[in-house]
């Protein structure tokens, strides 16, 4: 008599079965690699269209904003204070763009077997940390050029990026899980992440907003991006006070994001 296994959502705040998914973590490394191939298969330069991206926007803030419209970078070259900026932004744009689509573009999968659903916008948001390190390449050589000695605070850059993929993450839950059922927001978040990056300290300081500080304080990547920066170049002091507000308001978004996407999880093969 063969066996028959039921799937049921499992009960709980949240509803995520961790030993489940630690089974599964070589579906994840799997996925994760998989999405690194397909992106530079067929191309011709690979991995430094990482490079190019950030590199390339750097060099158009930096004549257009930092030589035209002399917007002040916190008394450090323009080129350098943007592209510390641009380094964690890109990172964290591109992840909120190819997770928000992760499962539509997997409707195949989602549609024949089982696994758990949220292995695919985890593995979009992981490999664009590979991105990001090869990206690094152009800030090191920056830091070499214009003589920055990074300050001890550069031990904590990683869990910057740690807090930093958790915010994509969670905004990606959010938005894949709604994909599925309103395919306007796939139209939508390239203009949306656009948007962002204006209502972020990318191309100008924190200190330049004023009063507006606290809305930009309401954006948790802000706290991240001037962390960033600071550990990076020691031109100032971080911002702990900054940073422990976009900490709160990441684990916020994420536990948010995951409890929407586990609600909905079951309704994902029929819909898609």
């Amino acid at each position: 008599m063969a066996q028959l296994t039921v799937i049921r959502p499992r009960k709980g705040l949240i509803g995520i079965d961790m030993k489940e998914l630690y089974s599964y973590r070589e579906l994840l490394w799997s996925f994760t690699v998989r999405n690194i191939k397909v992106r530079y298969k067929q191309t011709v330069i690979g991995g430094f269209w990482a490079i190019l991206q950030p590199f390339l926007t750097m060099v158009v803030f930096t004549i257009f904003f930092g030589k035209v419209a002399k917007i002040p970078s916190e008394g450090v070259p323009y080129a350098i204070f943007s592209y510390s900026g641009l380094l964690l932004w890109t990172y964290f744009s591109n992840s909120v763009s190819s997770s928000s689509t992760s499962l539509v573009s997997s409707s195949g999968l989602i549609s024949k077997i089982y696994f758990p659903r949220i292995i695919l916008p985890l593995s979009f948001t992981m490999v664009r940390i590979i991105d990001y390190s090869i990206a690094w390449l152009i800030m090191a050589g920056l830091m070499a050029y214009y003589r920055f000695v990074p300050p001890v605070y550069i031990l904590l850059l990683p869990l910057v990026i740690f807090f930093t993929w958790m915010f994509a993450s969670g905004i990606g839950f959010w938005l894949s899980a709604m994909n599925v059922k309103y395919r306007d927001v796939g139209h939508a978040v390239p203009f949306l992440v656009q948007l962002m990056m204006f209502m972020t300290p990318v191309i100008y300081p924190v200190s330049i907003a004023g009063r507006f500080k606290v809305l930009l304080m309401l954006n948790p990547i802000t706290g991240f991006i001037e962390a960033h920066r600071a550990m990076i170049l020691g031109h100032q002091a971080v911002d702990f006070t900054l940073l422990g507000v976009s900490v709160v308001l990441t684990l916020i978004v994420f536990i948010t994001g995951l409890m929407y996407f586990r609600s909905v999880e079951r309704y994902f093969a029929d819909v898609i």
